[in-house]
């Protein structure tokens, strides 16, 4: 019976283990996406400075966009897995 409690929780280990490893990759990906997608930005946008417009995101742009969120997601159910575990 010890014998296969050890085994379980050393099982357990491995898996949090893992899941938090892949967090901190995801969140490093996120940052680098996030940081990409930054143009014409910086101060003086955040201020009310940047005279941007509204247009329609295309072809790698697009890309980068739907990867964020879906990274933001699988980010967000990590944090809550690990939580639980």
């Amino acid at each position: 019976m010890r014998g296969m409690l050890e085994s379980c929780c050393f099982k357990l280990y491995v898996m949090k283990t893992i899941l938090i490893v892949t967090e901190v990759i995801v969140s490093i990906l996120l940052t680098l996406l996030i940081i990409t997608q930054n143009k014409d930005g910086g101060l003086s946008a955040m201020m009310g400075g940047g005279g941007s417009f509204e247009s329609t995101k295309r072809g790698a742009e697009k890309i980068i966009y739907q990867a964020t969120i879906a990274l933001a997601v699988l980010f967000m159910l990590l944090a809550f897995v690990i939580a639980v575990i």
